[in-house]
């Protein structure tokens, strides 16, 4: 199992999780879902106290990673295989995103 922090603007808003099967699931921490001010993370995953399930790399997380070129030259350079989504995202999503979620490995 891997596991991410997952940010908004800085702030820790849930966990996104690649089990050992593959499948993957996220889900934002208790606080994040009480406070009425800070928005989901995406329109896609709306704040919820129950987890996502997903058998694939939610398409949000996906779309944070470089794409076509880039993406293989990020995974040349850092000796990722291309097709290990989540580990490119860990290496990748830490500091420069389009948007205000950073990705952080815990």
């Amino acid at each position: 199992m891997r596991q991410a922090k997952v940010y908004y603007k800085g702030e820790l808003a849930g966990m996104l999780t690649q089990q050992d099967d593959g499948s993957f699931g996220y889900q934002y921490i208790p606080e994040w879902v009480r406070d009425q001010v800070k928005p989901p993370i995406s329109l896609t995953m709306p704040k919820q106290e129950q987890p996502y399930h997903s058998a694939y790399l939610f398409p949000f997380f996906f779309h944070l990673l470089p794409e076509g070129t880039n993406r293989l030259v990020a995974s040349q350079q850092l000796r990722i295989d291309r097709q290990d989504y989540f580990g490119l995202l860990l290496q990748t999503a830490k500091t420069d995103t389009i948007g205000a979620v950073t990705i952080e490995k815990v």
